[in-house]
Formats: structure tokens, C-alpha cells, sequence
């Protein structure tokens, strides 16, 4: 969602869907189902201390200003769980939320480029009512869905209230988290398809209809406007959630006048962790690094994967035009992380300490996107299984001062994502 909304500046709306969806996405498939009745079935939230596990929602929007289509985009979230302990009948989670987008406008580029990650302590009782500090941002949809103490059959609908809260920090130069209540309405539907395959399913909706105080901030809202219907999906073996789906419209009527609009469609699936053997990976892919003759190319494990830093990639002069011989490279550990196929990957792009931040900033960001796509184009992954960081030079591995140093630095990463 990258554009000039009329703000004066790049990018000034660009985070609001985004952590909608995100939210959405995390909040709409931790539905639990407990083993049915004859003629009706109790729902209830249900965590396991220990528990590991990611949601996978991809969002396809189309953005209008003044009532004026401004872009289009396809947005990505990853959200990693990590269920906590009980305490009075309220679990704990701990949760990192990332987004990344793929802009219509950028042409010919596939790869989804990073936008921003979150982290978040939350609890929830077995009714699926949410404690949270208000300093954190996600999940941004809150007390959805909320469960009546009773067993309910197919087509029985039901009322709770609601709220999102939006970081509209970028936005608007909002610093607190912005509430946005609604009343959200549930009905049971009984079975439904998703992917040709047969699950209870419960029916959410909600209207947003509101006209908030002004806030402390550049912008505000005035009016704000929108709903969103969903249908979750569930497995009842597993005791787990599968997927869910949205169709969403969502208006902001902003203090200057400007009237911004998000309309689309989302889906999210709920995918098993499966926790990394970390050493035996790095002892693996360190004997094809060696085997292969790949040069200045090293494996470590790292707190979110394993990652394969490419040291001192060659890149065409001032450019992020990849030389022959690092096709070649590529080539290479492509065959290795096809191996790894059921994970997804994050490319960083490093620098050495060298002209000016934003331009290191661009710098790394683009040359990350090069082996992104090229990596997509030879069918390694496909473009929603990579995402693309530019790390500057905020990370050295080697010392600036010296040459040997500035070529350690002037990397990029592969990382094999273990959630």
C-alpha cells in the first residue's frame, strides 16, 4: 500500500488495512469447537500450554481516495503463537504479527516486501473474552468471537460487543492505540466447505458506524464507516481451527476533508509448527555449502531459522543487477532450500557502513529484492513464500573499518523461517 494519498507525504494511509486483516486473520480462526451433542454443540476457546503454531492470511485490496481508485495490493501476514499458562481460567499467548505487501504498481516485481512487525501478550478466557495492556497494537480485531454459556444448533445466531484497535501512528500521528467499537452478530451454519472439504462453520459479522472525538494527531477521523463478514472454518478431530474467509469495506472520513477507502476480499489459514532440529539443518546444508564448492557462503542458526548469509554478493556496479556468476550461486542453493520446501523464507539485504542511511536503507532492500526474484522466477518458492527485508547497515557481522570487515557486511541472507 505504498502511494501518495494527498497527505503531503508518501505512504500516509498505508497501515490501516493491513492491521485490520492482520488482526482479523489472528483473531477469527482460534475458534475451538467442543466434541458435538446429538442436536447441538458447545463452543468454547481451548489452549494448551506449550503450544506452537502460525496463521497464514492473504488479503486482496483495492484502495480508494476521494472516492477515486488509488491502488491495488496484496498484502501478507504471518502471525506466530505460543500458547502460555492458565492462570484463573485465563491463558496466556505471546504473539509476533508481520506484514508484508505486494503492490500492483511496482512493476514487474513479485516479492512481497516488509512493512512492519508487532509483538503482543494477550490472555483469554474459555469463552474467548481477551485481556490485554492497552499498549499493544495487535491483535487489532478484540473479544471476537465471544461465546454464549450454552450449546447452540445450527442456524441459532447470537450478539457480543467488540472493538478494533488500530495503530495509526504513521497514519495520522496518532500515539495511542485508537478503539473503534461495534456489535458483532454470529450465526452457526452448521457444515461448509473449504477446499472441498467438510467443517462446522460459524458465520461473523459486524457494521462499524461511529463519529469519534478528535484526537491529539496531525489527522483524525471524523466518521468512520465499514463492515466485515467472515465465515470460520474448523476441525473438529483436531480440535483446531482451519481457515477462515472475509469479504471486508472499511471508510475513513478524515479531519482535513479526505474521505479513504479499503475495500477487498481476505482468507487466513491456521498451519502446525513443526519445531526446526537446528543443529542437525546447519550440519546439513554446511556439508552441501562445502560439497557444492558455493564460496564466501556460511550457515548459522538463528532465533527465527536458519540462515545462509551470502557474503559480499557481486552485483552489477551501482546496481541490483545480479552478475552472471551469482545466478550461478543461486542456482546452487536453490537445490538446498527446495530440500526445505514446506518452510518459508526471508531475504535480508545487508551493507557496509557507506553513504547515507537512506540510501543503505534502499540499497539493501533492493538487492534483497533481486535474489527474491530470481529465486521466485526459478521456481525455489512461490512469490507469497518470500519476504523481503533491507536491513541497512544496522546489522554488521564484520568490522566497517577494514576491508575484510566491509565485505562480511556487504550480504544477503536467506532465512529458512521455522514459524
Amino acid at each position: 500500500m505504498k502511494g501518495i494519498y494527498g497527505y503531503g507525504r508518501k505512504g500516509s494511509c498505508e497501515k490501516l488495512r493491513k492491521r485490520l486483516v492482520c488482526g482479523q486473520a489472528f483473531l477469527a480462526v482460534t475458534l475451538i469447537a467442543a466434541a458435538p451433542a446429538l442436536h447441538a454443540e458447545s463452543f468454547f476457546f481451548k489452549h494448551t500450554p506449550g503450544d506452537t503454531y502460525r496463521i497464514l492470511s492473504t488479503v486482496h485490496e483495492s484502495v480508494y481516495v476521494n472516492r477515486q481508485l488509488s491502488h491495488q495490493a496484496t498484502i501478507l501476514n504471518r502471525i506466530a503463537v505460543t500458547v502460555g499458562q492458565e492462570d484463573a481460567g485465563v491463558s496466556r499467548h505471546e504473539a509476533v504479527f508481520q506484514t508484508a505487501e505486494q503492490a500492483t504498481r511496482v512493476s514487474g516485481r513479485q516479492s512481497f516486501q516488509w512493512a512492519r512487525e508487532y509483538y503482543s501478550e494477550f490472555g483469554r478466557d474459555r469463552l474467548g473474552r481477551l485481556t490485554i495492556d492497552r499498549k499493544y497494537y495487535m491483535p487489532v480485531v478484540r473479544n471476537v468471537p465471544v461465546f454464549p454459556e450454552r450449546d447452540l444448533r445450527v442456524g441459532e445466531s447470537w450478539t457480543a460487543e467488540g472493538h478494533e484497535m488500530h495503530d495509526f501512528r504513521d497514519s495520522f500521528g496518532i500515539e495511542e492505540p485508537y478503539r473503534i467499537p461495534f456489535t458483532a452478530r454470529y450465526t452457526f451454519l452448521g457444515e461448509r466447505e473449504w477446499k472441498k472439504k467438510p467443517y462446522p462453520a460459524i458465520k461473523v459479522s459486524y457494521q462499524i458506524s461511529t463519529e469519534p472525538r478528535a484526537v491529539a494527531g496531525n489527522l483524525w477521523p471524523t466518521k468512520i464507516t465499514g463492515s466485515s463478514d467472515q465465515v470460520v472454518y474448523w476441525d473438529k478431530e483436531l480440535g483446531q481451527p482451519v481457515a477462515y474467509e472475509e469479504t471486508f469495506q472499511i471508510q475513513f472520513n478524515l479531519s482535513n476533508g479526505m474521505i479513504v477507502e479499503y475495500q477487498g476480499k481476505a482468507d487466513a489459514e491456521l498451519i502446525e509448527s513443526v519445531k526446526m532440529d537446528k543443529e542437525e539443518i546447519v550440519k546439513e546444508i554446511s556439508g552441501d555449502l562445502e560439497r557444492m564448492g558455493i564460496e564466501d557462503t556460511y550457515v548459522r542458526a538463528a532465533d527465527d531459522g536458519i540462515t545462509i548469509s551470502i557474503e559480499n554478493i557481486q552485483f552489477e556496479a551501482d546496481s541490483s543487477t545480479l552478475l552472471p556468476e551469482e545466478q550461478a550461486k543461486l542456482d546452487k542453493i536453490g537445490a538446498i532450500l527446495r530440500r526445505y520446501s514446506e518452510r518459508d523464507i526471508l531475504v535480508g539485504g545487508h551493507t557496509a557502513l557507506a553513504g547515507t542511511e537512506a540510501g543503505r536503507q534502499q540499497l539493501s532492500l533492493e538487492r534483497a529484492s533481486a535474489v527474491a526474484e530470481y529465486l521466485i522466477e526459478e521456481g525455489v518458492r512461490a512469490a507469497e513464500r518470500i519476504v523481503v527485508r533491507g536491513y541497512g547497515a544496522e546489522a554488521p557481522l564484520g568490522d566497517n573499518n577494514t576491508e575484510a570487515g566491509r565485505r562480511k557486511n556487504r550480504r544477503v541472507e536467506i532465512t529458512i523461517l521455522e514459524n
